[in-house]
């Protein structure tokens, strides 16, 4: 499996709308177990994504989608900029099945 946590700073005032825009964006993405959208506790301008894939190719693969490049293109404007970015290796837990 693949995972990736990151965090995104929105423009002043536009994290809801960018959340709703990544949230509507990502359903029916081939390979994707878990993609989780969580507003920054300390940052009203932040939010953090989690995502977990069955491969880091399946992660690549969907930038191409077009319902992820019409995310894209309308959540761009709303970024002010990126912040910290991990790529994990998930084993397994609650509300996700551990693939062998």
């Amino acid at each position: 499996m693949y995972g990736l946590i990151g965090k995104m700073k929105t423009v002043p005032a536009q994290r809801d709308a960018l959340i709703a825009i990544l949230i509507t964006g990502v359903s029916g993405m081939p390979g994707c177990l878990s993609y989780i959208v969580a507003e920054d506790s300390t940052d009203p301008d932040a939010i953090w994504i989690s995502e977990v894939w069955d491969s880091a190719a399946s992660h690549q693969a969907s930038l191409s989608l077009p319902s992820v490049q019409e995310a894209i293109a309308k959540g761009k404007p709303l970024i002010a900029g990126f912040g910290e970015r991990f790529e994990t290796s998930p084993i397994g837990g609650h509300g996700l099945t551990s693939i062998t």
